[in-house]
């Protein structure tokens, strides 16, 4: 690594510390009622969708009302995108007159951005129309996001309440997302990108000759503007197939620069705002610097294996499968944060890495959304994981589990064992069928371990709502479509119901005043436990198969040189 690229990264942690706090205030602020300036300029848009959609914002939900809302309106924008796949050769915005989606690519993307996965088995360029993109996945990138948002806030109010009934109103929760904090930030991030070069047109392809006189089709569109909201809200979903190592998503090092830390930043700043809204900031920065350490460690990892020289490869650095124009330390920086923060957006090739940090960028999700995590659902993700290891020090020291004078007991024990373990169980159970079935196998471009690799990875991205891919699997058949879109639809359940059921069992519990007995949440030894436990787990849960997959493979080619 050069040293320009050690400032850069110095630089980039720098931004995210020294930006989080400022964020995460003005997210606190706007989810507790405080004026700001997005009340001055969107305030009535906000006052214009309650009145028309009818909502009565004083009225407050339980947490099974709350759920059952999110379902409804989720399920709602399932059917919509499904639809406008189907329809989109009859519908405006389609200068190249593409046809319908097939049905089977339809149901999983329509549930892959509904549930803010944005697993992509097409190419976009040459299968959604210019109304589709827009409409249908733009449109299902804010909601998806902003539906994350809102289970954070209803676990925060549980844990901040006392002895009350409700959560708070999703319908409330849903427009603050969108109107004050996604649109004002995409707005500003899409203006900027457009000024770097990303395409924002309405124009149809165009059709151009190269230097070698051959005929070459040059996709257009609008691709800024859900470029922006892809890297903010946790979705991933590209314009082009590329993704953002396509040059017109991603034409600079500054788009590169900012579009890594968009991804990270929303996610890092709902921390800070959850020590605002719970009262306890240094328990939101014991959780920080929790993140922030799992982070480092894998991408220690992932920079010491990529930058090893391999003797199998006669080239240094190692530059296939990465855009050159970012180098390997961007593509490294970028493939860790979007898998820490389920994001799923990528610059580079997963499947060109090293072995090691393959398999680490696979690894970050399988813990399960902790690092960082996608906005507001990868908070919940590691308040589960703390709650758990509240519970297990507890039992150890035979005290009664407590968290923020919450007593924690079986009812939401019982909750956080299915957010912990059933994306596990989908991971697994899944790559496991996929491993021996002839009509999934049909699909894989390598065998041997990194064939292995690639099947768990798709499983693996798809419980745990990310969407970024290997690439070398074609997932884009009937099988993999159901069978996938199956696992992102259960796998964001799997932390959106227990979340909720959690903070209505938290908001009825009374806050008992701290003691000589009480387990402080807030201290080193507590950030060293739950490492323990998120480790622990994921590594008893996953190692089997890493062993298997990335593990072997990077042993293999240490025993080839």
């Amino acid at each position: 690594m050069s040293s320009s690229d050690r400032i850069q990264l110095l630089f980039y942690l720098i931004l995210l510390v020294g930006l989080t706090p400022l964020l995460g205030t003005y997210i606190a602020n706007i989810y507790s009622g405080k004026q700001t300036f997005a009340n001055r300029i969107f305030g009535g848009f906000e006052q214009l969708c309650y009145r028309v959609g009818g909502v009565n914002y004083h009225n407050e939900m339980t947490w099974k009302a709350y759920g059952l809302n999110l379902l409804v309106f989720n399920a709602f924008g399932f059917f919509t995108l499904f639809l406008l796949q189907l329809l989109q050769g009859y519908l405006p915005l389609n200068p190249q007159n593409f046809t319908a989606v097939s049905w089977s690519s339809a149901f999983n993307t329509a549930i892959s951005f509904t549930s803010n996965t944005s697993w992509q088995g097409y190419a976009g360029e040459t299968t959604m129309s210019y109304l589709t993109q827009m409409l249908g996945l733009t449109s299902q990138s804010f909601l998806s996001g902003a539906t994350g948002m809102t289970v954070f806030l209803a676990l925060a109010r549980g844990v901040a309440g006392k002895s009350i009934e409700t959560i708070g109103n999703f319908w409330v929760d849903l427009v603050r997302t969108v109107v004050y904090l996604f649109l004002p930030l995409s707005i500003i991030l899409a203006i900027i990108l457009v000024s770097q070069g990303v395409i924002q047109t309405f124009s149809p392809y165009i059709e151009v000759t190269t230097l070698e006189s051959a005929k070459q089709t040059i996709p257009l569109g609008p691709a800024a503007s859900q470029v922006a909201i892809m890297l903010l809200g946790s979705d991933g979903g590209g314009f082009f197939n590329a993704n953002s190592s396509h040059p017109f998503e991603n034409p600079t090092g500054l788009s590169n620069f900012l579009g890594m830390l968009a991804i990270i930043l929303i996610p890092a700043a709902t921390i800070y705002a959850y020590g605002n809204l719970v009262q306890s900031k240094k328990h939101a920065l014991m959780l920080f610097c929790v993140m922030l350490a799992l982070l480092a460690g894998g991408a220690a990892i992932a920079f010491h294996s990529e930058y090893e020289p391999n003797l199998l490869v006669d080239a240094y650095p190692r530059l296939e499968g990465k855009e050159t124009r970012f180098g390997v330390t961007n593509s490294l920086i970028w493939s860790m944060t979007t898998t820490g923060t389920s994001d799923g957006a990528v610059n580079a090739m997963l499947s060109s890495l090293s072995p090691l940090a393959g398999g680490v960028a696979m690894f970050n999700i399988m813990l399960g959304e902790v690092i960082f995590g996608g906005v507001g659902v990868g908070v919940c993700s590691m308040i589960m994981f703390t709650l758990l290891t509240v519970f297990l020090s507890g039992l150890m020291v035979g005290r009664t589990p407590e968290y923020l004078g919450k007593k924690i007991e079986k009812k939401e024990i019982q909750w956080i064992s299915m957010a912990v373990l059933l994306p596990g169980a989908l991971i697994l159970i899944g790559a496991g069928i996929s491993s021996v079935l002839p009509v999934a196998l049909s699909s894989l471009s390598n065998a041997g371990p990194h064939g292995l690799t690639e099947i768990l990875y798709a499983f693996t991205s798809a419980a745990g709502n990310n969407g970024s891919a290997f690439a070398g699997l074609n997932a884009n058949t009937e099988y993999y479509n159901i069978f996938l879109g199956i696992i992102m639809l259960i796998g964001r359940i799997a932390i959106i119901l227990p979340a909720l059921a959690v903070a209505g069992l938290l908001s009825k519990k009374r806050i008992s005043p701290q003691s000589a007995g009480t387990f402080s949440t807030d201290s080193i030894l507590f950030a060293f436990l739950l490492i323990g436990v998120i480790i622990l787990i994921g590594g008893l849960t996953f190692f089997p198969a890493l062993s298997l997959g990335p593990i072997v493979e990077h042993l293999l080619q240490r025993r080839a040189f």
